[in-house]
């Protein structure tokens, strides 16, 4: 079984910071793309950011030059760091991943449980 457990949400004034972390764990072979997508509330859920097996590194225009995604492939972790949040980041942060559990298997599309971000004076 695999697993992906995310730490980090909470509650920031306008202008602060947050780091969001996920952890990969279980029968893991590797690893493609792991990232953060939101959904607030009466919203579809969207991609924030992504970080692909191949270094590459996609953000939602709302977020660029503000978040920051890094990963470690040696920890299965991956990392978002957002700054100068606004109101309008308040959501619901998810973690994903695409995992190969065993050699020759077809990946798994795994999500975490989610951690509650709000963005408030």
């Amino acid at each position: 079984q695999v697993q992906l457990v995310e730490s980090g949400g909470g509650l920031v004034q306008p202008g602060g910071s947050l780091r969001l972390s996920c952890a990969a764990s279980g029968s893991i072979f590797s690893i493609y793309d792991m990232g953060w997508y939101r959904q607030a509330p009466g919203k579809q859920r969207e991609l924030v950011a992504l970080s692909t097996s191949g270094d590459t590194t996609i953000y939602a225009d709302s977020v660029k030059g503000r978040f920051t995604i890094s990963r470690d492939n040696a920890k299965n972790t991956v990392d978002l760091r957002m700054d100068s949040l606004n109101p309008a980041d308040t959501a619901v942060y998810y973690c994903n991943a695409k995992i190969i559990p065993s050699r020759f298997a077809y990946h798994l599309d795994v999500w975490g449980q989610g951690t509650q971000v709000t963005v408030s004076s």
